[in-house]
């Protein structure tokens, strides 16, 4: 397993990309002090659940995220409640999402 981490600048401040790494498979996130956007590993209404704003990218088996680089030019497509409260909706850029996290 390895792990790595980035630093995004946004008009807000800063928020950070997570990813986990095991062979064949990884888990990517972007984290904010407002909520998190997330590969589709991640339950979004569990996450609603306990308070948390939080948001799906696109990825499938066939086109993964892969690396934090590549997450910044993804779309949103599933959204909690808290989410949008926030702002994101399906169809944005996580670029933009970025912003509304931070």
């Amino acid at each position: 397993m390895e792990t790595y981490t980035k630093i995004y600048q946004t008009p807000n401040g800063p928020v950070e990309g997570i990813q986990t790494r095991w062979p064949g498979f990884s888990i990517l996130m972007v984290t904010g002090t407002k909520g998190f956007l997330a590969c589709p590993a991640i339950d979004i209404e569990a996450c609603q659940r306990y308070g948390a704003a939080a948001a799906l990218v696109e990825s499938t088996p066939q086109n993964p995220i892969g690396t934090l680089d590549r997450f910044p030019n993804r779309k949103i497509t599933q959204v909690n409640e808290k989410a949008r409260a926030l702002g994101i909706c399906e169809g944005m850029e996580a670029l933009d999402a970025f912003a509304l996290i931070a």
